[in-house]
């Protein structure tokens, strides 16, 4: 499809964006929209990078708007931008997590 949705072909995966819309057959009811009150959120999606510091100058540079810069929190190190429509996403870089997790 030329537009909606847009797909994203990352490594062996797909991400589908939507732009959401009113109900239909199967979500009766449902409509989805952007958040209204960037405060306030009830789901983000998370991007896992090798290269935060790289990716986060990148980003920037075109124009992404993060909350805060890049913060160490021991076993992984994130931060917080949103996309044009006000969703929030967590973009981080695992710096230890995979080792807690052996454990």
């Amino acid at each position: 499809m030329p537009e909606n949705p847009c797909i994203v072909k990352l490594a062996n995966s797909w991400v589908i964006l939507n732009p959401g819309g009113g109900p239909t057959d199967d979500k009766p009811n449902v409509t989805l929209a952007p958040p209204t009150d960037l405060e306030r959120t009830d789901s983000f999606m998370n991007i896992r990078v090798a290269d935060i510091w790289a990716r986060y100058e990148e980003w920037r540079l075109k124009g992404a708007e993060f909350l805060t810069p890049p913060i160490d929190r021991g076993p992984e190190i994130r931060c917080y931008m949103r996309d044009p429509d006000g969703y929030l996403i967590e973009v981080g870089e695992a710096t230890g997590i995979l080792d807690m997790l052996e454990e």
